[in-house]
């Protein structure tokens, strides 16, 4: 995923892009199939909860939803664990995940990725009144300090290996459910940094009001990618419908609405 600075000067594109003829004629027609997708609803502004009215919204829905209409499917969702999502599409349990989920070798060993649909920046957040540290080393150095983080996520390993001691016991990470929950903590003081990518940190700091900021430098970049179960016919179908939606400007246009103009809470 692009930084909001990168994504402002990538999109070329109106919001109304949508797929032409030319391009939806090459795609499969899967019959109205009906797929079972999975998230966690909890990483804004990929999926999550919309406070002010209850529905799942967010930039992985508008992309599932426009890719349901040009292969022809039907899309029922659900929700799981981060912890359980990984087993649960290997074992079966649905037919694809949404999660911002980093494409990374371990995990192919599991499931099945398509190819990336986002590209995206480790970013570190800290409280805008912050003045112990303002980057990884000064951070490393602030023994006291404590990282709030998801377990099993890249932020997770990040924080262990890139700002800390490579010690993934590190009792200076404090484990959350959500990285929600790993935000609000940073907010109101149990924790002094968080991690997470480009994606949600702009959203984040966004809608703070000041109360959050970003420090230092990334740490690394990463690809997200939908996954499926081991050998799944959906893979070459979604492939090409994300092909299609880049080429024709439908992910940049989501990249503006939900990356540029999307407001949290408003």
């Amino acid at each position: 995923m692009l930084s909001r600075r990168a994504l402002c000067a990538a999109v070329l594109v109106s919001l109304g892009a949508f797929a032409s003829p030319a391009f939806a004629a090459e795609l499969p027609d899967l019959g109205g199939r009906t797929v079972t997708v999975v998230s966690e609803n909890t990483y804004p502004p990929l999926q999550f909860i919309d406070p002010s009215t209850g529905e799942a919204i967010g930039w992985e829905y508008d992309a599932v939803a426009e890719i349901a209409k040009r292969l022809n499917l039907d899309i029922e969702y659900t929700t799981t664990s981060w912890d359980a999502m990984i087993q649960a599409i290997h074992d079966g349990q649905y037919d694809m995940a949404m999660n911002g989920i980093t494409i990374r070798d371990d995990r192919k060993a599991m499931v099945d990725f398509s190819e990336p649909y986002m590209h995206s920046e480790m970013l570190m957040l800290a409280r805008g009144d912050e003045d112990r540290f303002d980057d990884a080393e000064s951070f490393a150095a602030f023994e006291d300090g404590l990282i709030g983080s998801q377990p099993g996520t890249t932020p997770f390993y990040t924080a262990v290996y890139e700002v800390l001691d490579g010690d993934e016991q590190n009792p200076r990470i404090k484990l959350y459910e959500t990285i929600g929950a790993a935000i609000q903590a940073l907010r109101i003081g149990d924790v002094d940094l968080a991690l997470t990518d480009s994606t949600a940190a702009n959203g984040y700091v966004k809608v703070s009001n000041g109360a959050l900021k970003l420090i230092g430098e990334p740490l690394g970049a990463e690809d997200f990618g939908f996954i499926f179960p081991p050998g799944s016919d959906l893979v070459a179908p979604f492939n090409a419908a994300i092909s299609d939606m880049a080429a024709d400007g439908t992910l940049d246009a989501l990249n503006q609405k939900w990356f540029v103009d999307y407001a949290m809470g408003q």
